[in-house]
């Protein structure tokens, strides 16, 4: 097993947002903006900004990782661009101020209805229900994630009840 495999998903969150080299199984080398790491398999996922605008996006496989070293802790633009990089559009309909109140609308619904919920992620940004069920910006009920599909339609619902009462 290689050194990245070794560490843990909380040391692999500290790449995130950075620019980093990484070298792989056959000292293959890979360079770009760390968007994210797969806790379980240690995947890496690199972004490189193009000069004619567009991007590239590139999947390193943990297995084959063999070193990653950080090239440039990058700035506040960096982050925000990599940050919204996947965005959905009705997501980009919203400010910040008016995801923040979504959230904590959705949040302050759930709690009333008893659903044990988090806060996670780098910027605190989605809403973890049970540990088993996730909620990303703007928190509709297009917007669960989980494994779990009796959690997931129970959640919708409520997410729906809540949206139908607020308008």
């Amino acid at each position: 097993m290689n050194e990245w495999m070794k560490k843990s998903p909380l040391e692999w969150q500290d790449y995130i947002y950075k620019e980093v080299k990484v070298t792989a199984s056959q000292k293959k080398e890979y360079k770009g903006w760390v968007l994210t790491t797969d806790p379980v398999s240690a995947n890496i996922v690199l972004v490189n900004f193009l000069e004619d605008g567009s991007m590239s996006v590139t999947g390193v496989m943990g297995h084959a990782v063999q070193t990653v070293e950080t090239v440039n802790d990058g700035d506040h633009r960096v982050r925000e661009k990599l940050i919204h990089l996947f965005m959905s559009g009705d997501c980009q309909a919203y400010s910040p101020e008016d995801l923040e109140k979504r959230k904590n609308s959705l949040k302050t619904w759930l709690e009333k209805n008893h659903i044990p919920i988090t806060e996670q992620g780098e910027s605190q940004r989605t809403i973890c229900v049970a540990r088993v069920l996730t909620i990303e910006p703007p928190y509709g009920p297009e917007n669960c994630i989980s494994s779990n599909e009796i959690i997931l339609s129970r959640v919708q619902d409520l997410i729906q009840g809540h949206l139908t009462a607020s308008q």
